[in-house]
């Protein structure tokens, strides 16, 4: 009993520290129209806040066919147009099928954040 007001009293500290990143999923839901799935709308309630909240943005392309369900691909659609929309910088980079296409991502990755340095 004692463990769970313990627990209780640590996530109220981490919520107080944090309350500029408070989840309010109905800011998120304005960049899903009533029309889409409901689970494409619930990704975006999550999601669209963090977008809101970035300063830049890496997308990954080219993921397997499947990965993830119907919902992840369909809010993996809608994701780059919000960041473009917003302005917030970012970069595209291909999912590495090998070894030497993860170290080029990585470099391209490496190249973005650098250049988001000397933009300030």
């Amino acid at each position: 009993m004692m463990g769970g007001i313990k627990n209780a009293k640590t996530r109220r500290n981490r919520k107080a520290e944090n309350d500029d990143l408070l989840f309010e999923p109905k800011r998120g839901l304005r960049y899903a129209p009533v029309e889409v799935p409901a689970g494409v709308r619930g990704r975006l309630a999550v999601i669209g806040n963090l977008i809101e909240s970035a300063d830049a943005a890496i997308i990954m392309e080219g993921g397997d066919f499947g990965f993830g369900c119907g919902g992840c691909a369909r809010t993996n659609e809608i994701i780059p147009y919000i960041v473009s929309q917003q302005g917030i910088p970012y970069v595209k980079v291909n999912c590495p099928t090998d070894y030497e296409t993860a170290k080029a991502m990585v470099k391209k990755i490496r190249d973005f954040l650098a250049g988001l340095g000397d933009a300030t």
